[in-house]
């Protein structure tokens, strides 16, 4: 489920950083501007879209850095709890009839 909605929010985000750039350069291009100003736009407008998506990547990337670490956290509670019920049920099946199984 969180890999779908990280999965959503990259999608989004690419979708919009996109748009942005093309709307971008398609109101400089068609703007009444020398070469030169136009070129300068274009530049300017790729940087701010380059961090713009540099900042979103970054975010992304501390979203999926916590999600792993949920991921390990519950497959080590996941395990523990195997574990656990493994020895429970090797102790009540090597106890002696008759006699109450072990407790910790």
């Amino acid at each position: 489920m969180a890999d779908n909605r990280n999965s959503c929010f990259v999608e989004a985000t690419l979708s919009f950083l996109i748009g942005t750039a093309t709307g971008f350069v398609l109101g400089v291009l068609f703007a009444p501007a020398s070469g030169e100003e136009t070129r300068k736009k274009i530049h300017e407008g790729a940087v701010k879209t380059g961090e713009k998506a540099k900042e979103s990547y970054e975010k992304v990337a501390r979203e999926a850095e916590k999600g792993i670490k949920v991921v390990k956290e519950k497959t080590a509670e996941g395990i523990d709890t195997i574990k656990d019920f493994v020895e429970k049920k090797k102790t009540e099946l090597f106890k002696k009839p008759g006699e109450e199984p072990a407790k910790k």
